[in-house]
């Protein structure tokens, strides 16, 4: 309250958004004074002068993708100008693994000027050339590997710079069900829109789809067609087409690559985004405008999605076309992965009308899918417990980090094992999932008492389940929920 008894200004907004939305407010509300102020006309000028002209940058750019859908942009490369390169440089993780080319972030630090400047003279008259892709693999929690291109450290600045560029378009095209790899939405976002639209919407069965080998399988004529229909610079078209080209190093021998977008690196997620666009999200939402009478909900991430159906008959169609669909473009549905079960509000009814087993379950992004009713209500409610295939496998990697750690200092150990769990809860810990994170920090306590029990005999008999208890009080964060509800969470 200021002196004349008057309200300061620019402290609560005066009005809110009206979307009434389960996403993000599509108006954000703004801080304004009220016009009882007289406006500041100084530094404004009566004529159209010089400093209009100037070139409004990216965020021109997203204005004009905005503004016109069918937009080709014909002039963009001069946007990836020596300010973004060395922005996208310090944007980096400073101990990522190193590229072919063997240098490190710190290492083109030293001289950051003139390695970016001179970066921005090759790129721009043409001599900038993409080095292969380093193979690396890891393991999958199905026990597979995963091939991972690790780009030189050159290639990561500057496909991080074309990515800046490109998402102040395609963010403007991408559908509302699109989470994967996109600013401001993670996968806790995707899980949630699922769970309320399960929940809100009359949903009977559940289409739960993976693409078989999804960023090896990518067709390189198909994905330059669907930029094309948006980036109308072939420089920018060239460039991507260099680092797809680029080739792999593995075990000291370069081999072609012709098909997919190497997985790690900085521009490949944009690229699948772009891709699934063009051939499964316009899709989809035609045909459930189009092909549909009942309610019908979509959430993708990445390669991984699931689609819910109101009526059977529907589901099955949709299905069938989708493996013609994807069939068209290289792609292919992976059979042990996609399958259409019977989930939602009515089908713990049916399923104990027909004398069947409780209701089936899917597994999305780390968690198991489960119909369940509330305590006190009785009402329908879906209940998210960590995948317990996954869960084991973190459990097993955790003890044998534990038993190369074995001689450690505790105190050290313990500062290790903190940050792992809490990284694990940081991602487990939602509502309705309270017994499993309980029973992964006293898996892991028990772990590290085996461990320390081994270090000597006499350490068996002076360290009991008691005395370990508290060192894991001491040292280990506490199980808890800090993940929102979901309808919380979607709330505007």
């Amino acid at each position: 309250m200021n002196a004349n008894r008057k309200s300061d200004e620019s402290v609560v907004p005066a009005t809110s958004a009206n979307n009434d939305a389960t996403e993000a407010s599509a108006e954000p509300t703004e801080e304004r004074d009220s016009a009882k102020r007289r406006a500041l006309q100084s530094a404004l000028s009566r004529t159209r002068g010089r400093t209009h002209d100037k070139p409004r940058g990216l965020q021109g750019v997203r204005e004009a993708a905005q503004r016109d859908r069918k937009l080709k942009f014909t002039a963009l490369l001069h946007h990836v100008n020596e300010a973004c390169l060395t922005e996208a440089f310090f944007s980096l993780k400073k101990a990522a693994a190193v590229g072919v080319d063997g240098v490190t972030w710190y290492e083109y630090e030293r001289d950051v000027e003139a390695n970016i400047a001179d970066l921005h003279n090759r790129i721009h008259r043409g001599a900038y050339r993409a080095q292969p892709s380093r193979r690396q693999w890891i393991p999958k929690p199905d026990g597979r590997q995963r091939p991972l291109g690790i780009a030189s450290l050159e290639d990561k600045i500057v496909q991080q710079a074309v990515l800046w560029v490109l998402q102040c378009i395609y963010e403007q095209d991408f559908l509302g069900f699109s989470y994967g790899f996109r600013p401001g939405r993670s996968q806790h976002n995707a899980l949630d829109a699922l769970s309320v639209a399960i929940t809100r919407r009359r949903v009977s069965w559940i289409l739960d789809a993976d693409i078989e080998g999804f960023f090896d399988a990518i067709d390189h004529t198909w994905l330059v067609k669907f930029l094309e229909h948006r980036i109308g610079d072939r420089r920018i078209l060239r460039l991507i087409l260099k680092w797809l080209r680029a080739g792999i190093i593995e075990d000291g021998e370069r081999s072609e690559t012709t098909m997919g977008v190497p997985q790690g690196s900085v521009i490949s997620p944009l690229l699948s985004n772009v891709v699934l666009h063009y051939v499964f999200d316009l899709w989809i939402e035609w045909w459930r405008n189009n092909r549909c009478r009942g309610d019908v909900i979509v959430v993708r991430y990445a390669d991984d999605f699931v689609i819910g159906f109101q009526h059977h008959d529907e589901a099955t169609a949709c299905l069938e076309a989708l493996h013609t669909r994807f069939a068209k473009f290289g792609l292919k549905l992976h059979e042990g992965k996609t399958r259409l079960l019977e989930f939602g509000r009515f089908a713990i009814e049916r399923r104990k009308r027909r004398g069947a087993k409780r209701s089936e379950t899917f597994d999305f992004l780390g968690f198991t899918h489960v119909c369940a009713e509330t305590r006190k209500h009785g009402w329908f409610a879906i209940h998210r417990y960590s995948m317990a295939k996954r869960m084991r496998a973190k459990l097993q990697e955790i003890k044998a980090d534990l038993r190369k750690r074995m001689h450690w200092p505790v105190g050290e150990t313990g500062r290790w094992l903190r940050s792992v769990v809490q990284g694990w809860l940081n991602y487990h810990a939602v509502p309705s999932n309270i017994d499993r994170i309980n029973r992964f920090v006293a898996e892991v306590t028990r772990f590290w008492l085996a461990a320390i029990r081994r270090r000597s005999q006499r350490g068996r008999h002076r360290w009991t389940w008691e005395r370990m208890q508290r060192l894991a009080r001491l040292h280990l964060p506490r199980p808890r929920i800090v993940h929102p509800y979901p309808d919380r969470r979607l709330r505007v």
